[in-house]
């Protein structure tokens, strides 16, 4: 390990710094472009950051006390202009990797403390529980006190969190606690914990009670379920499942729903596929009859019962479901043929071969939903061989202060 004065010439898709170094690229965590630092080297084209010699005149104070110690943030240290322009800037070259030109529109904020679900990380010790999250690049624990990113429910709950789950910890292993703010309280879900047995069952179920939480599932078992979390979507109430998927923020769902139901336009007849509990078939069953397609039973099921119950008061169009694995099964050009419009959301993934199935279809119109520009662009790419055309890309921050953003583009049969 040496240490090195290096200069920095550019921020990379991971939000490190690259500099050049004897004909090599070196990455180094919590820099700007145009700084001047000192780093320790790592091997590996890695090095540490030891001291910032010559500060960007874009660099501020982060937002977070934990920040650089505690792996969940990669980026707090650049002004929110800077900020937004390099986040634009990765759809943009993910884009032109896949020899896409298109408009992309200014990056959509959301604001701090606005996430409604966050996962820790929780290990038993000698003095109680340490809850945190991970410390970049290591299994490490870094017991936070605070986190700017997630709703003030979550950030004041996480004193109690270790009271909750101590019982079911042990000092050999780590869990993975997911809290997820709901209209009716916290749900919290963890994972990688102690084997349940009677006595835990019930003495886990009672701290439930005590900590007033929603839910309480242990490794996909409920053991306590106070009140049903319900989720608000488009005016919609529906239950949430266990580990269910939803948008990471209100405001990015927001804004994901105005620009694909701007997508849409009139049609009148969409499928959504990878639809998850229904964020989107929600939003566009007030003037369109929706086909909801998704791989989860226990997430179709959960918006098929808010339809059926909240459907007619709502004035909403049919919604029917179909349960299905479009990794393995994508829908056939052939099955898209009744549809005028598709609303298609993957996981990070991507969803190539039903790209591939939407680009030798008829449908005129694909609204695409992403929170990878490099899986979108890949899966792009084969709907603009298939005919079609990107009119747009709109992206929006809802992973504040990371390398991920997510984006919305509108595709039209040529």
């Amino acid at each position: 390990m040496a240490e090195i004065d290096i200069d920095i010439h550019a921020l990379g898709a991971q939000a490190d710094g690259l500099a050049d170094v004897e004909g090599e690229t070196l990455y180094v965590p919590y820099v700007l472009p145009g700084e001047r630092v000192r780093v320790a080297t790592e091997g590996g084209g890695r090095a540490a950051l030891l001291k910032v010699v010559t500060p960007s005149p874009e660099r501020v104070s982060p937002a977070c006390r934990h920040f650089t110690r505690c792996g969940g943030c990669s980026i707090q240290q650049l002004v929110p202009a800077g900020y937004a322009v390099w986040k634009r800037e990765q759809v943009e070259a993910a884009l032109r990797a896949r020899g896409i030109e298109t408009e992309v529109a200014p990056l959509l904020l959301t604001a701090p403390r606005s996430r409604r679900r966050a996962t820790f990380a929780a290990t038993r010790t000698k003095k109680g529980v340490t809850v945190g999250y991970y410390e970049r690049g290591s299994h490490e624990i870094v017991a936070i006190s605070e986190c700017p990113l997630v709703v003030p429910e979550i950030e004041q709950f996480v004193a109690q969190l270790g009271e909750l789950v101590l019982p079911g910890l042990s000092r050999r292993t780590r869990a993975s606690i997911l809290v997820t703010s709901t209209l009716n309280g916290l749900d919290v879900a963890v994972t990688g914990g102690k084997p349940l047995d009677g006595p835990l069952r019930a003495e886990l179920g009672q701290r439930a009670q005590v900590a007033d939480v929603a839910r309480l599932s242990w490794d996909d078992e409920i053991l306590a379920e106070r009140r049903l979390p319900e989720i608000d979507l488009s005016g919609l109430r529906v239950g949430l499942p266990v580990k269910g998927f939803l948008q990471p923020t209100a405001e990015g769902e927001t804004a994901l729903v105005r620009l694909v139901r701007e997508g849409v336009g009139r049609a009148r007849h969409v499928v959504d596929l990878f639809a998850g509990c229904g964020t989107f078939s929600a939003a566009l069953a007030g003037k369109a009859s929706v086909h909801a397609v998704e791989g989860e039973k226990k997430a179709l099921a959960a918006l098929e019962r808010a339809v059926r119950r909240q459907g007619p008061d709502l004035g909403l169009k049919p919604v029917t479901i179909e349960t299905r694995d479009l990794a393995r099964r994508p829908l056939l050009a052939d099955e898209l043929k009744k549809f005028d419009a598709i609303v298609i959301d993957p996981p990070r993934a991507g969803a190539f071969a039903q790209a591939e199935e939407i680009a030798r279809s008829d449908v005129p119109l694909v609204v695409s939903v992403s929170c990878n520009p490099a899986t979108f662009a890949r899966d792009a790419r084969a709907l603009l061989d298939g005919g079609y055309r990107l009119e747009g890309v709109t992206p929006i921050d809802q992973f504040l202060w990371s390398a991920h953003v997510e984006l919305v583009g509108i595709f039209r049969r040529v």
